[in-house]
């Protein structure tokens, strides 16, 4: 293997939770009698493929898709377990790569950081981590600053 290499990306995530016209995430399931009862969603089953922009803006330059399964997790805080690939499509050097990521996510933090587990393409063998930070969210939609730390091959 080839030396270690280290980048360190920053983006923006945008998410509309099952609204307009094109919503970006959608509930897959949910645990009968549990999760209709739980202050934490417990049980409810989720996926998402959201964009990754260079700005806040939703109307930025997209450089990727975040395509995620992720469900409620936690009996006790609003908090998920998710499994997310990060594609990248709109930087011409890590086209086609992505970075795999599995987490806990407790998402009433303002920050947050995330566990890279893997890669493919450029990022072959990555690992490293994330830091969410809110950006902006409303009960409907939510966009997510990313800063992100990448070692790999």
């Amino acid at each position: 293997m080839s030396m270690e290499n280290m980048s360190n990306l920053h983006f923006y995530f945008h998410d509309n939770y099952i609204t307009g016209n094109y919503p970006t995430s959608c509930k897959i399931g949910e645990a009968p009698g549990i999760s209709n009862s739980s202050s934490t969603l417990f049980g409810e089953l989720y996926m998402l493929d959201s964009p990754l922009t260079v700005g806040p803006a939703l109307d930025s330059r997209v450089i990727g898709r975040s395509q995620c399964l992720y469900g409620f997790s936690d009996q006790n805080d609003f908090a998920f377990t998710m499994g997310i690939s990060l594609v990248f499509t709109g930087i011409k050097k890590f086209n086609g790569s992505t970075i795999n990521i599995f987490t806990r996510n407790p998402i009433s933090h303002t920050y947050r950081e995330f566990a890279i587990v893997g890669g493919t393409g450029y990022f072959e063998y990555a690992r490293g981590f994330i830091i969410g930070k809110t950006y902006w969210y409303n009960i409907k939609n939510v966009i997510l600053e990313y800063s992100c730390t990448i070692v790999y091959y």
